[in-house]
């Protein structure tokens, strides 16, 4: 597998679909700019990216590999819009939203996601959801 580095902010192009499959990681980060980052994660069989919220940050996900299922709501404790996602899905996060996406399907979700503004530390590279957690509490 190529190894990928965050190359922001300078100007990059890259297939973000090979980059996207090729991925193995948890999550790495792909481009860190001023007001936007790129990352890319595999999430395993019955694993999750985690509940979360981003106060400050919109959030882009789109599906490349697997079979999800996307649950958002305002309060940590109610999820009231959820909706199963395939490859070629786009996933809106909007700021201020609790959300988690879970893989329900019989191979890793590979996806990507775009951040406004940045929400991880430029070169950020989980290889376990173990390893994100960690560094989430640091």
């Amino acid at each position: 597998m190529r190894r990928f580095q965050d190359n922001g902010p300078c100007p990059t192009v890259l297939n973000i679909q090979n980059a996207t499959l090729q991925n193995t990681n948890f999550r790495t980060a792909l481009w860190t700019g001023e007001h936007l980052q790129l990352t890319v994660m595999c999430i395993p069989v019955g694993g999750d990216i985690g509940l979360e919220i981003h106060p400050d940050t919109d959030q882009f996900i789109r599906i490349e590999q697997g079979c999800a299922l996307v649950a958002m709501g305002r309060t940590r404790d109610v999820s009231d819009f959820a909706a199963n996602v395939r490859p070629g899905c786009a996933v809106f996060v909007p700021a201020g939203w609790w959300h988690n996406l879970t893989n329900i399907g019989k191979i890793p979700v590979k996806l990507y996601s775009i951040y406004a503004p940045p929400h991880h530390p430029r070169g950020t590279v989980h290889v376990t959801k173990r390893d994100a957690e960690h560094h989430h509490h640091d």
